[in-house]
């Protein structure tokens, strides 16, 4: 009950084009220590935050020097008004940038703001502009504009940290590209993201969701992870298989539309198996490149998804050993 509550706390944002899930400073430095190297004398954009309430910001503000950053962007998107007699700055998209040149314990100086001429989508021209300086991007972007957003990252060869839903695996464009090997999981996923603030306009229900010491309304949904393209050690760790499939046949059912065997978990998949496994999404949160390969994703040789016996479980990922196929 409670995470369908929250996750129809999600669907409901992706309809109404609603993307305000902020990512919590603990989730942040969870994922972040892992890529600490990669950061070193590089430009890193923020281009879905404000760095007035973004936790993004306040990671890479205090870990500056420690990751030797050479420049830190942020900017946000602001809807345009048509008031022709507001002359405030207060609803104007704007970007901020910070050289590492505050001192020990002082704050940055946000009244020295630079304001777009637009709105400050990340698709728009100014914030393109920004985009090309930079090395890396980490943000939180909008998951109902996902596909776009990556597509942008790719096009313009961009490292990338980013959080999205896991079902942007499913993706085909994001799948693809894992497929390709142009982007994986990152380290945590799921419940290793502990949920994410939401304004106090969002209903809240459910058992997984709170409010913190600070406040701040949080929803966990568990659904959701981290995709990028900069390497981790845990990219080379090989998954222990410890089954067999010889003398275990019955235990392995045959897809009615594929020549293939059907794997529930990943900690199932055989170790003397050649041909192809349907396995888990999850499954690519361990995938590495080297032990196996991806034939495709979902679809049986007729166009239809995977099924067993008439009905098809939840979607599989077509993979294959590589070890068994060099020996």
């Amino acid at each position: 009950m409670a995470r369908n509550s929250t996750n129809e706390i999600l669907q409901k944002a992706k309809k109404t084009k609603s993307d305000e899930f902020y990512t919590q400073l603990s989730d942040i430095e969870r994922e972040l220590q892992h890529y600490k190297h990669h950061f070193n004398n590089k430009v890193v954009y923020c281009n879905c935050d404000d760095p007035h309430s973004s936790n993004l910001f306040k990671y890479f503000f205090i870990h500056f020097r420690e990751l030797n950053l050479r420049k830190l962007i942020v900017s946000c998107y602001k809807p345009q008004t048509n008031d022709l007699f507001d002359s405030s700055n207060n609803d104007k998209a704007f970007f901020f940038e910070y050289m590492g040149n505050c001192k020990e314990d002082e704050q940055p100086d946000l009244s020295k703001l630079t304001y777009f001429k637009g709105d400050g989508d990340f698709r728009s021209s100014e914030s393109i502009e920004l985009l090309k300086q930079s090395d890396i991007v980490v943000t939180n972007p909008p998951f109902s504009l996902f596909r776009e957003y990556v597509a942008q990252l790719i096009k313009y060869k961009k490292q990338f940290l980013i959080i999205g839903n896991i079902n942007a695996i499913t993706y085909k464009e994001i799948f693809q590209l894992i497929k390709e090997d142009k982007a994986w999981l990152g380290i945590n996923l799921g419940r290793g993201i502990s949920g994410f603030i939401v304004p106090k306009h969002y209903e809240l229900y459910g058992t997984e969701v709170r409010i913190d010491e600070y406040g701040n309304r949080i929803i966990s949904s568990n659904n959701c992870l981290w995709l990028t393209n900069l390497e981790t050690p845990k990219r080379s760790e090989e998954i222990s298989l410890t089954k067999k499939y010889t003398g275990h046949e019955a235990d392995y059912r045959k897809y009615d539309n594929y020549d293939g065997i059907n794997i529930n978990k990943t900690q199932d998949i055989p170790s003397d198996y050649r041909g192809a496994m349907g396995v888990p999404i999850t499954f690519l949160h361990k995938f590495n490149p080297k032990q196996f390969e991806i034939i495709r994703f979902r679809k049986g040789d007729d166009g239809k998804d995977l099924s067993i016996n008439g009905k098809c479980p939840y979607f599989r990922i077509l993979i294959r050993n590589k070890h068994l196929q060099d020996s």
